[in-house]
């Protein structure tokens, strides 16, 4: 009769241990890049670079937007505001990233990680919705040309733009709040760069195929029914644009729309590739060389490729060069 007694002190003492060890978690340790401090380095200034960059990039766009009277159409003002997700996208993640590169320890407080897990991927969520809206643009523009003016204004533009920002941050609390209801033991480290929902989950104590199998669905639905509809959106597109017999309407058509269409391919083909399959199939090198992708160069790439593949955009890129080269020469005119 003694053995049963033994195995509830075994059983009650070893969830004692499991409950203080769930209690003591207050922070997380994101290990980032484990290679050597000149590597480090190394990697410091190459991020910082391209962390520059991509602001510069996009805060051009936005004030070539801004003070061009020619750009203030739907088109431009959807892009302006993609730039300015672009900007909240990247400092959601990358300053803490470079803060890590100099830093002994890469801790981030419980708290902090959730919030930058929200933040991060909710502002992933509300760039499909604003590439799906950015598709619809272009449809009405090229397939029903007679109807835009009156269904694209500019204010239901900021509606739709109001809407993507919205919906973008309401769908992603069902995933939050089941990463958030797991009970989280001694392991702390996370082996990422920052708090992604895969290699946090690996960090439960207990099992959690629930809860990676919904956010798998949730994702997929998510990121395919996004994808769809732009890809028949862009379908539409080149069908009408192949039965413009202008041979020039057809180059400034596909011009356009080559750009949206480069920025959809790098932003859903890095994204894919982790965020479809459920978490535990995914190596964590490739989750991190991935994510680093789409979270830096897709937001770098994004300027890029709208002022170098867009006639109005360089042309109102190099007034704004001019007009902050020149600002007293401007002056005298007025």
């Amino acid at each position: 009769m003694w053995k049963p007694s033994i195995f509830a002190d075994l059983e009650t003492n070893k969830n004692l241990k499991v409950n203080n060890c769930s209690s003591s978690v207050s922070t997380f340790i994101l290990l980032g890049f484990p290679y050597t401090w000149e590597i480090q380095i190394l990697l410091f200034s190459v991020f910082f670079g391209t962390y520059i960059s991509t602001l510069i990039g996009n805060l051009c766009i936005i004030c070539a937007v801004r003070w061009d009277y020619r750009l203030q159409t739907p088109m431009y003002i959807l892009l302006a505001n993609f730039s300015f997700l672009e900007i909240c996208y990247i400092n959601s993640t990358v300053p803490s990233m470079l803060a890590n590169f100099l830093s002994e320890s890469s801790t981030i407080s419980f708290s902090g990680c959730f919030l930058q897990f929200y933040f991060f991927f909710s502002m992933g969520t509300t760039e499909t919705f604003f590439l799906s809206v950015m598709a619809f643009d272009r449809y009405l523009a090229i397939c029903k040309p007679l109807h835009y003016p009156t269904i694209m204004t500019v204010q239901n533009c900021c509606r739709m733009g109001t809407g993507c920002w919205a919906c973008g941050f309401l769908c992603f609390l069902l995933p939050i709040y089941l990463a958030s209801q797991l009970p989280f033991c001694c392991a702390n480290k996370i082996d990422h760069f920052l708090c992604d929902p895969g290699p946090l989950i690996k960090l439960s104590c207990e099992p959690a195929p629930g809860t990676e199998i919904i956010c798998a669905i949730y994702n997929s639905v998510l990121i395919f029914s996004t994808f769809l509809f732009i890809t028949s959106s862009y379908t539409l597109v080149i069908k009408a644009v192949l039965r413009v017999p202008s041979a020039e309407g057809q180059r400034k058509a596909f011009s356009t729309c080559g750009s949206h269409l480069a920025v959809v391919s790098l932003f859903y083909g890095s994204i894919m590739v982790v965020y479809v399959s459920p978490t535990a199939g995914n190596p964590a090198g490739m989750q991190k060389i991935v994510t680093l992708f789409y979270s830096m160069l897709t937001p770098l790439f994004n300027p890029l490729i709208y002022s170098l593949r867009n006639r109005e955009m360089k042309g109102a890129l190099r007034k704004l060069f001019s007009s902050v080269r020149f600002p007293q020469s401007h002056g005298k005119g007025f």
